[in-house]
């Protein structure tokens, strides 16, 4: 039997028995966890409250040798950040999404995943802050965790040879198998050909450049988004469930 003590965000609940929920967790230490929250759904419960998705607790945990699941005995609220986000519709699907994709691209149940919890945190608090719009804050973050799960999109250099553009622009075409931008000796058949100002966002939220990101225009953040979808889709191999609610 062992204590262990981490603190994470709520992904997701699930209902278990008539009281209980089983809580799926990233947690800072220990990377995506399922563990058992009891009597969660009664009205007299402790804790029940703080473990919603967006939460951010400091939690504790007794496992038991031969139990599949772990059991939370204590959970204190860090940041209830589902307060301000689900009041809004834009933010909420957002968030959903961003919660969605943090679980599919988690390593397996139980091993560190210190740069996306990093990153999911910090997606959290600037969707809750309201200083960008939700739509570039969910893409870039998809674009981020992407890139942590090792499908680092190219959006400068040509994904297939590495050339650079002669006279500094993004190459003009945009393939989901090589990875990115492509130039026209490597282009694939069934390329897309994003306009320039599309690319350029595209690098601008996978860098963090939000001042480039924050004066673009409607008609490029569509089209962004579009690919920032495919591009996840392509390597999850299905889409998200959460993503096809979003606003755009």
């Amino acid at each position: 039997m062992t204590l262990t003590r981490d603190d994470g965000i709520v992904l997701r609940t699930q209902r278990l028995g008539e009281a209980d929920r089983v809580i799926t967790v990233l947690t800072r230490e220990h990377g995506r966890l399922r563990v058992v929250a009891k009597g969660v759904r009664r009205t007299t419960s402790k804790f029940g409250a703080r473990l919603e998705p967006f939460a951010h607790v400091d939690f504790q945990t007794f496992d038991k040798q031969g139990r599949a699941l772990g059991m939370i005995t204590q959970a204190e609220t860090i940041a209830a950040y589902g307060q301000h986000i689900v009041s809004d519709y834009a933010r909420y699907t957002a968030g959903t999404a961003m919660l969605e994709t943090a679980e599919r691209l988690s390593d397996e149940e139980g091993e560190p995943a210190l740069q996306q919890y990093l990153l999911l945190l910090g997606a959290l608090r600037a969707l809750t802050a309201g200083e960008h719009a939700p739509g570039l804050v969910l893409d870039a973050f998809i674009l981020r965790s992407l890139a942590t799960a090792g499908y680092a999109p190219s959006f400068r250099d040509c994904a297939g040879c590495g050339d650079e553009p002669a006279d500094g622009t993004p190459w003009r075409f945009f393939s989901l198998p090589s990875g990115g931008m492509v130039c026209p000796s490597c282009k694939p058949g069934g390329s897309a050909m994003p306009q320039q100002a599309t690319v350029e966002l595209l690098g601008a939220l996978l860098a963090g450049e939000w001042s480039v990101a924050d004066s673009s225009e409607g008609r490029h953040r569509r089209e962004a988004s579009g690919l920032v979808a495919a591009y996840l889709q392509w390597h999850l191999e299905r889409g998200l469930r959460s993503l096809r609610l979003v606003e755009r």
